[in-house]
C-alpha cells in the first residue's frame, strides 16, 4: 500500500519520518498530476503547497487547531490529508468540491473563494477561541502573496498587531503569483526578497553549517533563526515590512524544505503570539509543464495530458472572453482615451491582448476590486473612459465604489463582466448570479447583456459611446452560441426574435437565454399558442418596447440566468405596473440560494430554466391553471381540449 493510501487523517502523519514524507509528498504530486488531468481543476496552485501543506498537517491539530485558506483553491492537498483522496468527480456534481467545503470535512472552515478574507477569518477565530476559554487551540491562516495586494490583509493585520495574546500563525505562500505574476510595490517588495543573493546564500550557508553539527547544531540553528525578526530577514531587510505592525516574522524559509518548515511552524506554534511564517515556494513544483507555461503555471486547467500537459477535448469554440477581447483592442485602436483594468486577472478577463498592444494603457491593480473601480472613477474625471474588466462574482467586493464613486459622480466607467451567471464547477462563491439584481439598484446605471458574439461587439461598442453614466456589458464563462439574427429591431434597440401569429405570450430572453426564449417560442406553437421573444440588448433601464408589446400580450415571461428575487424580471413587472400595464408577468430564473457545484445544464435543469419545462408551464398559464393566470380570451377554453404531456411542476 502507498503511503498516501495509509493517510486517513491529520495525525497518521506523526508515525511518518522525515524520509517517508519527502516520499509521501511525491506520491501526492504524482496522484495530483494523474486525477487532476483527468477532471480539470486547480493544478499549479497544489503542486506548489505540498511540503507546506503537509507541514501545517504535521505541526498543527487541525480541526482543533483550524486551518483557514485564503480562497481555497490550494486545499486539494489538506483534503487529500484529511481523509478526502476519491478525486474522481472532483469539482463534478456528487464529487470534491474545488475549493473547502464545511459539508465534507470538519477540517474545512472557510468556503467562499474570495481572496484577502482568511486573515479577518483568523482573527476573529483566534479571538471567539481566547474568550471562550480555549487559548490553548492556534488558529492558521495560508495567505498568498497575491492575496497580500488586496486591502483586507492589511486591514486585518492592523487589528491582530493590536491583540497580542493569542495563538495565530500567519503563514504567506509566497510564489510571486496569484493567477499570474503578483503585481504592485508588494510584490516587488517580496520579490527582491525571493532573489536576493543575500537571502539566497545566507539560508543555504547558515544552514548547511549549522547541521554539521548535529541535533545540537540543528536546535541552535533553530533558536537563532527565530530571533525576533528573524536571523535572514535582517541581512534581506525584510522585517522592515511587519516592523511597525509589531508581528513576530519568522523567515523567508524554502517552502520545500520538509526539515525547515517543521522547525519554523513548531517555533511559531510556541510563541503564543501573532506569528507570520514566510515561505517561499514554486507554483507547479515538480510537474515540468506546469513549470514552463509561463501563462499562469497550470493555475487551472482543463482535461490535459498527465505526461505532455496538452489540452485534450478541446473544441474550435469561439469563448466569450475571445470575442470581448478582440473587441477591446479594436476601441483602443479606434480612441486612445480607453483604459483596461482589472484586479490580477490580465489573461482570465481576457486583457491580455489589449495589455500587450498598449501597455501603457493597461493597469492591473492587484486583488484590489474597490481601488479598481474607484481608480476608473479617477480616470474617468480625468478625461479618460475606463474599461474595468471583473468576474461577475468579484463585483460584490466593489459595489460601494460602483455606487457612490463612479454612479453618484456620472462617470463614463464600463464594467465588463466574464463569468456572469452560472458558472458550474467553481461553486456558491464563484457564480456570478447576482450581478443583475446587486447593480440595478445604482441609479443612472445602463446594463447590456448580450446573447451572441454579434450583439457582443455591439453592446460593447455602445457602451464605450456612454460617458456620463456607468454602463455594465455582461457574459457568461464558456463558447458563444451561434449568432441569433433578430428579425426586426424597434426603434428603441429592442430586437425581435420570434414571432408567431397570436399575441398570447411575450417572453423576454436576457442575455444568452434569449436562444432558450425562442426554443420555448416554437414549443408553444406546436400547443397553438402564440409568442413574441424579444431580448432587449439594454436590460436596464427597460426599453419602452417591452411595455408597449408586454400591453398587447395577455401574459409576459422573463427568463435571466440571474436570481428571481430583485432581477431584470422583478423591473418588468414594476414598470409595467407604474405604465397602468396589468398583464400577469412570471420572473424566471434563479433562487436566492448558494448553488454547489455541477455542470451549467445540471443546475439550469434544477431551476426549471429548460424548454420543455418552461413551455409546459406556460401553457398551463394559459389555460387558467396555473398562476400567474394569462388574461383571458374568448378563445381560451378551445385549448382545453388538447391532451397535454406530463411534466413535474417547479416551486415557487
Amino acid at each position: 500500500m502507498s503511503l498516501l493510501a495509509s493517510i486517513t487523517g491529520p495525525r497518521d502523519l506523526d508515525a511518518l519520518s522525515a524520509d517517508q514524507l519527502r516520499e509521501l509528498a511525491q506520491e501526492i504530486r504524482d496522484f495530483l498530476v494523474q486525477n487532476v488531468s483527468r477532471t480539470g481543476g486547480h493544478l499549479g496552485p497544489n503542486l506548489g503547497v505540498v511540503e507546506l501543506t503537509l507541514a501545517i498537517h504535521r505541526v498543527f491539530d487541525s480541526p482543533d487547531d483550524p486551518i483557514v485558506f485564503d480562497t481555497g483553491h490550494q486545499s486539494y492537498v489538506h483534503k487529500l490529508l484529511t481523509g478526502r483522496q476519491d478525486f474522481a468527480g472532483l469539482r463534478a456534481r456528487g464529487g470534491l468540491a474545488g475549493y473547502p467545503q464545511r459539508a465534507e470535512s470538519p477540517h474545512d472552515v472557510v468556503e467562499s473563494s474570495h481572496a484577502s478574507s482568511s486573515l479577518s477569518w483568523a482573527d476573529g477565530i483566534s479571538r471567539a477561541l481566547t474568550r471562550t476559554g480555549r487559548s490553548d487551540r492556534h488558529v492558521v491562516a495560508v495567505v498568498g502573496d497575491g492575496s497580500l495586494t488586496g486591502g483586507m490583509t492589511w486591514e486585518a493585520l492592523n487589528n491582530i498587531s493590536d491583540d497580542n495574546d493569542r495563538n495565530l500563525v500567519i503563514v504567506v505562500n509566497d510564489n510571486g503569483r496569484s493567477y499570474a505574476p503578483t503585481i504592485g510595490g508588494m510584490a516587488r517588495y517580496l520579490n527582491r526578497v525571493r532573489t536576493t543573493d543575500g537571502y539566497q546564500h545566507l539560508r543555504s550557508t547558515s544552514d548547511s553549517f549549522f547541521r554539521k553539527l548535529g541535533p545540537a547544531g540543528r536546535a541552535l540553528y533553530r533558536g537563532v533563526r527565530g530571533g525576533t525578526h528573524g536571523f535572514l530577514s535582517r541581512f534581506t531587510n525584510n522585517a522592515a515590512l511587519y516592523s511597525n505592525l509589531d508581528i513576530k516574522y519568522l523567515g523567508p524559509i524554502d517552502g520545500h524544505d520538509l526539515d525547515a518548515l517543521l522547525e519554523t511552524l513548531q517555533l511559531a506554534k510556541e510563541y503564543r503570539a501573532p506569528v507570520i511564517v514566510h515561505a517561499i515556494t514554486d507554483k507547479g513544483r515538480g510537474y515540468e509543464p506546469a513549470r514552463n507555461d509561463e501563462a499562469d503555471q497550470f493555475h487551472a486547467v482543463g482535461k490535459i495530458d498527465p505526461v505532455t500537459g496538452a489540452p485534450v477535448g478541446t473544441s474550435d469554440a469561439v469563448a466569450w472572453t475571445d470575442v470581448f477581447a478582440q473587441s477591446l483592442v479594436e476601441a483602443g485602436e479606434r480612441r486612445d482615451d480607453v483604459i483596461a483594468i482589472t484586479a490580477a486577472m490580465l489573461r482570465p478577463t481576457g486583457l491580455q491582448p489589449f495589455a500587450q498592444r498598449f501597455p501603457d494603457r493597461t493597469y492591473d491593480v492587484g486583488i484590489a476590486e474597490q481601488h479598481a473601480v474607484a481608480s476608473a472613477a479617477g480616470l474617468a474625471y480625468g478625461g479618460l473612459h475606463p474599461v474595468v474588466a471583473i468576474y461577475a462574482t468579484f463585483m460584490n467586493r466593489a459595489f460601494d465604489q460602483v455606487m457612490m464613486d463612479v454612479a453618484l459622480h456620472r462617470a463614463g466607467v464600463t464594467f465588463v463582466l466574464d463569468r456572469s451567471g452560472v458558472t458550474g464547477p467553481d461553486g456558491p462563491s464563484h457564480h456570478g448570479i447576482w450581478d443583475l439584481a446587486m447593480l440595478q439598484l445604482v441609479p443612472g446605471i445602463r446594463i447590456a447583456a448580450p446573447r451572441d458574439a454579434a450583439r457582443l461587439r455591439e453592446e460593447f461598442d455602445e457602451a464605450l459611446a456612454v460617458d456620463d453614466a456607468p454602463t455594465v456589458v455582461r457574459f457568461p464563462k464558456g463558447s458563444v452560441a451561434e449568432d441569433l439574427p433578430a428579425i426586426e429591431r424597434r426603434p428603441d434597440g429592442v430586437d425581435v426574435l420570434f414571432r408567431a401569429e397570436g399575441d398570447d405570450v411575450l417572453i423576454v430572453g436576457i442575455g444568452p437565454m434569449a436562444h432558450l426564449a425562442v426554443e420555448v417560442a416554437e414549443r408553444l406553437r406546436a400547443q397553438g399558442i402564440g409568442a413574441t421573444v424579444v431580448d432587449p440588448r439594454w436590460v436596464v433601464p427597460v426599453a419602452p418596447s417591452v411595455v408597449e408589446l408586454a400591453a398587447r400580450h395577455r401574459l409576459v415571461i422573463t427568463i435571466e440566468d440571474g436570481i428571481r428575487v430583485g432581477g431584470i424580471g422583478t423591473r418588468v413587472r414594476q414598470v409595467l405596473r407604474e405604465a397602468g400595464v396589468d398583464t400577469a408577468v412570471d420572473e424566471l430564473g434563479l433562487p436566492d440560494a448558494f448553488i454547489d457545484h455541477a455542470s451549467r445544464e445540471q443546475i439550469l435543469e434544477d431551476a426549471g430554466l429548460s424548454a420543455a419545462k418552461i413551455a409546459q408551464d406556460i401553457v398551463s398559464q394559459v389555460l387558467g391553471t396555473r398562476i400567474p393566470v394569462a388574461r383571458p380570451t374568448a378563445d381560451t377554453g378551445a385549448l382545453w381540449a388538447q391532451d397535454l404531456p406530463e411534466h413535474g411542476s417547479r416551486s415557487r
